[in-house]
């Protein structure tokens, strides 16, 4: 028997070529193949005599070939494989489109097995049913036992150019013994009191069903799987994380009370409710691991300032970073202009900012706010008794740089022991509760779901192609008031047209759900490699657009372009140009950072509308409505097709990126919406976490497992697993 770990090219039973087709899907091993899972099931079970097949129906018949005969109709072109197969009821015609080869495989007077559905053209007939020979001593019936691709549930299978469900379910099934070798390592009582499979009965079920039943206790135990190994992970990170120690920080009431009184605006109760939250933590001797999560403008830079002032009028030290120049020069400044009056003293440091007198300083702890770029994590940068580190925009950051601004820059020597700062990470993308459950597992969560009084709402209206020239006088109107305008440009594939795209999967990589250097984009567990990204042509989009818009609609205008193979400080200077007034409107990808506060900025303007997600839209709509105008959102849709406006128009009714991201989760599905295209999950796995009661579930009974055995010591199997699950993510 073939171990499971055996490499495909190792696999002399597959030839050469259909080796390359797999490890282009990402099976690299046996082991892979067995965990590359079927996305859907057709039902070709229903057994049907030929006499008593019906118009329309899906069904399955058995029987003799009479006849075979490849016809070529000149009219449209095509080949036709037409065959007559008998059964004791009766006969029936069935034809294949465009597959001559049948004619040598599908010999007169064999057996055959066929699936699909009954058509009608003056007689019934079979239009290119799936098909396999059978013996003739199974003649008219078999079991679906022997039968692979007709006559019972069939596994379809994410497929590739050259490998398709067909040959994947001969290679899965000839090699399906092998399956025995799996180690079942959930632990018996978990199995037990979640009425959960076998692993091995799991790996048959999925591939081979004999009832939807079956497919779905396989799946359950699948994902069940999955998710119970992130939730291991991330409760045994927490555990982890309460072990160290971290200054703690005592709260000073009349100070913060002073503070507040002072603002120019009046704090949100969820802004009361956050800071609230993070000062409890901060007057803990356990290091804090918060995630503040709020829509664009929500105030989270307001309450991260609090608790950097309650931090460094206690004689600690604050470190602030931002993905970009830009973002940390504007957490900066107001950071200076709330805190002026107090006499803190802190500094800018960016890639552009290396003075060696920030350095020392710094080191000597006569700086007591510090906000950067990736310059914080410099070597040469050492803080003297930090206590408190901000990530801004964190998915944005791998791990190995978040821990770099927290162990590698800021050891603070406690008598004997070492302690870490505290950390509080900000994310302006809203996490359905599902995510927050699982991959956020580990961190606590405070939300800001609401805006701060008096905020204009956004106007949002969709543009379909006949009313984009409207659009356009009106946006021309708005320049000539002074106002500016983004144009975001959807990413397009560059073999395709822009308006035969269709409907497509979100492209932000800046979401909290596809940062690139984290472990949270999660490459599958069972060992596959992620799989690699098409070619994306962002830059020829926004270059289309801008010679579009510059000099066909709007020549009079001043256009600014910004795309991804820009240098940084290209990009930069654009944007800060762009926030002078210095060009009327920003053409840019989605994938490059627009969000910088441009209060004059009153339009915002997406092509392709309907390829974004919904959660995403509504960030791209919070880019504007930051000043006293009144502002707008323009959805420019491909297509007028009613499912498109129907999905856009709730970014019409809802002004709450919480709801619209639940609202996208269960529109767009878990595979969109998660990207899978990034993760590398199979879709089971992805559509596990939309499955709220199924992660409380496998949540509970991992808390449950470690509360009696943190270490797992009386579970080998499980820890084992667990560690290869870790070295499979590829973690710090």
């Amino acid at each position: 028997m073939i171990p499971l770990d055996t490499p495909i090219p190792d696999i002399r039973r597959i030839q050469p070529l259909y080796q390359k087709r797999l490890l282009k899907l990402g099976v690299q091993t046996l082991r892979h193949l067995f965990y590359h899972f079927p996305h859907r099931y057709d039902d070709f079970s229903k057994i049907t005599a030929i006499a008593d097949l019906k118009l329309s129906e899906v069904a399955t018949v058995q029987g003799k070939i009479m006849e075979i005969k490849n016809i070529r109709t000149w009219k449209k072109k095509m080949m036709l494989t037409e065959a007559y197969v008998q059964d004791a009821t009766g006969v029936i015609k069935t034809i294949w489109f465009n597959q001559p080869y049948l004619i040598n495989t599908l010999k007169r007077d064999s057996f055959v097995s066929l699936s699909g559905k009954v058509n009608i053209d003056k007689t019934l007939y079979l239009s290119n049913p799936a098909y396999e020979k059978i013996a003739a001593n199974d003649e008219p019936q078999i079991t679906t036992n022997t039968l692979r691709h007709t006559g019972r549930l069939v596994p379809v299978y994410p497929e590739t150019a050259g490998l398709s469900s067909r040959y994947l379910r001969y290679f899965i099934q000839i090699f399906s013994p092998a399956i025995s070798q799996f180690r079942d390592w959930l632990p018996l009582e978990i199995k037990k009191s979640q009425r959960l499979i076998d692993l091995k009965d799991a790996l048959l079920k999925i591939h081979f069903p004999d009832s939807p039943e079956s497919i779905t206790r396989a799946k359950r135990r699948l994902a069940f799987d999955e998710l119970f190994l992130i939730q291991l992970y991330v409760l045994r990170q927490k555990i982890k994380w309460q072990k160290n120690n971290s200054p703690k920080i005592s709260f000073d009431e009349q100070l913060i009370k002073d503070f507040v009184t002072r603002l120019p605006f009046k704090l949100t109760d969820a802004q009361r409710r956050a800071t609230w939250e993070i000062l409890l933590d901060l007057n803990k001797n356990k290091p804090m691991n918060r995630l503040l999560e709020g829509d664009v403008g929500s105030g989270k830079t307001v309450v991260a300032t609090i608790a950097a002032l309650q931090i460094a009028k206690r004689g600690w030290q604050v470190a602030l970073m931002a993905p970009t120049e830009i973002l940390a020069g504007q957490h900066y400044k107001t950071m200076q202009n709330l805190l002026k009056a107090l006499g803190l003293k802190i500094t800018l440091l960016t890639g552009a900012k290396k003075e060696k007198e920030a350095a020392a300083k710094i080191a000597a702890g006569e700086i007591q706010i510090t906000v950067g770029t990736h310059a914080l994590i410099q070597k040469t940068i050492k803080f003297k008794n930090l206590a408190l580190a901000i990530v801004d925009e964190q998915h944005r950051f791998g791990v190995e740089q978040r821990a770099a601004l927290q162990n590698n820059v800021a050891q603070i020597e406690d008598g004997a022991s070492a302690t870490i700062p505290h950390l509080l990470s900000m994310t302006a993308t809203p996490i359905p509760r599902t995510l927050a459950l699982t991959i956020y597992g580990d961190l606590d969560i405070s939300l800001l779901d609401e805006l701060p009084k008096g905020r204009r709402k956004i106007i949002t209206r969709i543009v379909t192609p006949t009313g984009r020239q409207a659009a356009y006088e009106f946006i021309r109107w708005q320049a000539r008031q002074n106002r500016q305008v983004f144009v975001i440009c959807p990413r397009i594939e560059p073999t395709q047209d822009s308006a035969a795209l269709g409907q497509a999967v979100s492209e932000d990589r800046h979401s909290a759900l596809a940062g690139r250097q984290d472990w949270r984009e999660w490459p599958r567990t069972n060992g596959l490699p992620k799989r690699k990204e098409n070619a994306w042509d962002d830059v020829k989009a926004v270059k289309e657009e801008y010679e579009k818009l510059s000099k066909k609609i709007f020549p009079e205008l001043k256009i600014a372009m910004l795309h991804g193979k820009m240098k940084s400080k290209e990009k930069e200077q654009i944007m800060v140009d762009f926030k002078k007034g210095k060009a009327d409107i920003l053409v840019s990808t989605s994938v490059v950072e627009v969000g910088i506060d441009v209060p004059n900025a009153t339009v915002m303007m997406i092509e392709g509308a309907e390829r974004f997600g919904l959660a995403q839209l509504h960030q791209f709509r919070g880019r504007v409505g930051r000043g006293k105008h009144q502002s707008y959102c323009f959805l420019f849709a491909d297509s007028s097709a009613k499912t498109t406006n129907a999905r856009l128009r709730a970014l019409i009714t809802c002004q709450n990126g919480f709801e619209l991201a639940e609202k996208d989760l269960a529109i767009r599905g878990p595979g969109e919406f998660y990207g899978s295209r990034q993760w590398g999950l199979p879709d089971l796995s992805m559509a596990s976490l939309a499955d709220l009661p199924l992660i409380k579930t496998v949540r509970q009974e991992a808390a449950k497992l470690l509360s009696k055995d943190a270490e797992l010591k009386n579970y080998p199997l499980l820890n084992e697993k667990l560690k290869d699950f870790q070295t499979t993510i590829h973690l710090e």
